[in-house]
This record gives C-alpha cells, sequence and structure tokens, in this order.
C-alpha cells in the first residue's frame, strides 16, 4: 500500500470521528434537574413553555441585556430564566421555548433561545442570540 493511501485513510478516519464527537451533544435536552447536577456547568439545551401567568422583567433603560421570566420544563418544573439578550418582539406568543444556556447561583442563564411560534400558515421559529 502507498503511503498517500495510508494517510488519506487515516485523514478519513480522524474527520468520521470529529464529526461524531461535535454533533454528539446537538440532540440532547435536559430538564432543569438534570441541568443542575451535571458537575461540569458546560452549557445545555432545556425545552419548555412560557409560564405566562408569572412575572416578566424587562427594564431596557437599566440593562438592555437581561430579560427574566418563568418557564416550566418538559418535567412540569417551572423555574425563573434569564436570558442575556434583549425581550424578544412577540415573546409571549411563543408556545414553545428552546433555551441554550447553564445553572448560575440557582437560576438557569441563557446565552441562545429559539421561540417556536404559532403561525396562521405554517409553524415559525426565531432564534435569539446573546452577543456577550
Amino acid at each position: 500500500m502507498k503511503k498517500i493511501h495510508i494517510v488519506a485513510g487515516l485523514l478519513l478516519i480522524g474527520a468520521v470521528v470529529l464529526l461524531i464527537i461535535s454533533t454528539s451533544d446537538l440532540g440532547t435536552y435536559y430538564t432543569f434537574s438534570e441541568a443542575e447536577l451535571l458537575e461540569d456547568n458546560r452549557n445545555v439545551k432545556v425545552i419548555g413553555l412560557l409560564s405566562k401567568d408569572k412575572e416578566m422583567v424587562y427594564q431596557p433603560e437599566i440593562d438592555p441585556n437581561r430579560f427574566s421570566f418563568y418557564m416550566k420544563d418538559e418535567a412540569g418544573e417551572e423555574r425563573q430564566v434569564i436570558l442575556l439578550s434583549e425581550k424578544p418582539q412577540d415573546f409571549e406568543m411563543s408556545e414553545q421555548l428552546v433555551l441554550t444556556g447553564r445553572f448560575i447561583n440557582g437560576v438557569f442563564t441563557a446565552r441562545e433561545m429559539l421561540m417556536k411560534c404559532p403561525s396562521k400558515y405554517q409553524d415559525d421559529e426565531i432564534f435569539v442570540r446573546s452577543e456577550i
């Protein structure tokens, strides 16, 4: 076998391994309880519903990149969430939220949020990302 074939084979195997490692976490969703128990304090995704009956706090004159609200995860646990971004337009209309963040001092702090909103004709998704 030629050296070029061996090198090409090793590069291909390395690329496949790297692809598997980098995409292994994309489809994993956690509950608030599971996310809080993680010891490595990494960013995780939590999916749930907006608690519309709870207080939402957005004070752009004090901090335009801090929005606080409550969300109920798929297990039914309700927790306060701090989104490190401005309050998205039509936030109250969202049907489902996917938050990417981690627990800081007992509060789930999200840097990214995907909102699933109702639409007359199709499902719309709105993506919010913190620039911080």
